[in-house]
């Protein structure tokens, strides 16, 4: 006798497999593909470069910022800064180490010298400091240009008994000597470079001998070009002097200077 035959519910039939999916091999097919290798690459590399640019930019406005500040409280006036594109900045801050600093002050003053512009340029600057100074400078030379009219109004605050005799201040290239025109005479002077400081030499009073002593003249001047060196930050020392048309114009520089803490020149309390 036959065993009775068994009905299996088509619902409890065994479940089919879903069909394998293509999408893994598409997903690594498209990374082995050369050209989105490429594009994968070229976006990496754009974001570092922009992260890096941001980055050298924001330190860069940074270190703008306190050099200019430091330059402004030494000149007492305002001032430019700008640092050379290589080596890198973002290089040369991790080192410590810097080049190819400018600074340019406006033209107003320098300290007590009145119409004076300073063209600066400061190389090999280390900031690895120690107890007695934030760093070194290794190279520093400016152009110092000081105006007819800076020179006039100078001497007139400076020193009241020379200054409140003198009106007109002319240069005069062809002999290199300045003069000072007063209500009663002139002085002509002729600037020098003595002992790295700038010195205005009287070469000849006319007019002056009745009202003031020609001995009392050069003391005073020498007073107010003392006092004017003296102010110059670094050890800073004038290298020579030139009578320009209008102007005189001075090349100045110091080597290894230690650049000071913030306790002795605030100035230099932000670097």
């Amino acid at each position: 006798m036959d065993a009775p035959t068994q009905n299996i519910p088509a619902s409890a039939a065994p479940a089919q497999a879903p069909p394998p999916t293509t999408e893994p091999k598409k997903r690594f097919g498209a990374l082995r593909d050369p050209l989105s290798i490429v594009l994968i690459v070229v976006i990496a590399v754009a974001v570092v470069a922009a992260g890096l640019l941001g980055t050298e930019l924001y330190a860069r406005r940074t270190a703008d910022n306190k050099v200019t500040a430091a330059a402004e409280c030494v000149s007492e006036d305002n001032a430019t800064v700008s640092f050379g594109s290589m080596p890198p900045f973002l290089w040369q801050h991790m080192n410590g180490h810097y080049d190819n600093i400018t600074v340019t002050t406006a033209g107003n003053q320098i300290q007590s010298a009145k119409g004076m512009k300073a063209q600066v340029t400061i190389n090999d600057v280390d900031l690895h400091g120690d107890a007695n100074s934030k760093g070194t400078i290794g190279a520093l030379d400016a152009t110092i240009i000081w105006t007819a009219d800076g020179i006039q109004q100078t001497i007139q605050d400076a020193i009241p008994v020379v200054g409140s005799f003198v009106g007109d201040v002319t240069t005069n290239a062809s002999d290199g000597t300045i003069t000072l025109d007063g209500t009663f005479g002139d002085i002509v002077t002729k600037p020098q470079v003595v002992d790295g400081k700038i010195k205005l030499q009287v070469v000849s009073l006319t007019g002056l001998g009745f009202v003031l002593p020609s001995e009392s003249v050069q003391p005073a001047l020498d007073s107010a070009t003392d006092k004017f060196a003296n102010e110059l930050p670094l050890g800073i020392k004038a290298d020579a002097i030139q009578v320009t048309d209008d102007a005189v114009t001075g090349q100045f520089s110091t080597r290894n200077a230690k650049i000071p803490q913030g306790d002795v020149n605030p100035c230099f309390a932000n670097l």
